[in-house]
């Protein structure tokens, strides 16, 4: 059983409807797409035509991989010690005091502005790390575009699963791997797609219950990666080239990083938040 929330060190009840008001806010600005998007959202089968069987197997093996993420795991699990060290040091220049044994039930009790300073951060530092990764592999084109694409894959699931760690949930629990899909999934949806997802994780995030449905949801795993290869379009297409895709490369990572980034950042906050609010109205 988790410890009770301090209330009197945390948020009062007017900001925490505040924060969740600026969260529904950047929910309803999802609903249209910038223009680039829009153009770009063609059948993958064009590249599907141009690619050698071999890199298409290779990012099949990739999603098999990332697909058994969600049953066990895997190699795509992080350990969650280095992102509480990560907000031990943001709580330190915060408060000026450390916590000996800071655990993931721990961090739920921390203020907002704690949690979001350190989801920031972890936001910032991937997003450098996959604009230099879609730089290095935009060099070659095509030859290593098979190594790029499960990369990104690879490096937006650490990234959702360290945003969990920031706002109290821990990534081991096959029902946040669950979510953790579904976080990545609405950063590449369209409108269509992100209100579902938002629909279906309205109750998931207001009582922060074990919904069992979810698993039933997410039975199409392959075809939420799918579509997330298949909405790299047009900008996959231009990283083709040699030389030239380093600057596509760069350009398209830093955006699907970033975009992963927020969408897991405003979903799990919100989680937060309404969990405080509950408590509060309890």
């Amino acid at each position: 059983m988790n410890d009770p929330i301090p209330l009197n060190r945390l948020e009062t009840y007017n900001e925490l409807r505040q924060a969740l008001h600026d969260i529904e806010a950047w929910e309803a600005e999802q609903k249209d797409l910038w223009f680039w998007e829009k153009i770009g959202r063609i059948p993958f089968q064009v590249l599907d035509r141009l690619t050698p069987k071999f890199l298409n197997k290779k990012m099949g093996e990739a999603l098999d991989e990332i697909g058994n993420y969600l049953q066990a795991g895997g190699r795509y699990l992080i350990s969650e010690k280095g992102t509480l060290k990560h907000i031990e040091k943001v709580r330190l220049r915060h408060e000026g005091f450390e916590t000996e044994d800071l655990t993931v039930n721990k961090v739920r009790l921390l203020p907002l502005s704690i949690l979001d300073q350190t989801a920031d951060e972890i936001i910032q530092s991937s997003t450098k790390f996959a604009t230099l990764q879609g730089a290095t592999t935009g060099i070659g084109g095509i030859l290593t575009l098979a190594i790029d694409i499960p990369a990104i894959l690879g490096l937006s699931l650490k990234t959702i699963q360290e945003l969990a760690i920031c706002y109290g949930y821990d990534p081991n629990d096959k029902q946040e791997r669950i979510f953790t899909i579904k976080c990545l999934q609405f950063s590449s949806s369209d409108i269509v797609g992100k209100k579902a997802i938002l629909d279906e994780l309205a109750d998931y995030a207001a009582i922060d219950k074990k919904n069992t449905q979810m698993i039933s949801q997410l039975q199409g795993w392959r075809e939420v990666f799918m579509t997330y290869r298949d909405n790299w379009g047009w900008k996959k297409l231009f990283q083709l080239v040699p030389i030239a895709g380093i600057l596509f490369g760069a350009w398209i990572n830093r955006g699907t990083l970033k975009d992963v980034g927020e969408a897991a950042k405003m979903l799990y906050k919100k989680r937060r938040i309404l969990a405080r609010l509950q408590q509060i109205e309890e």
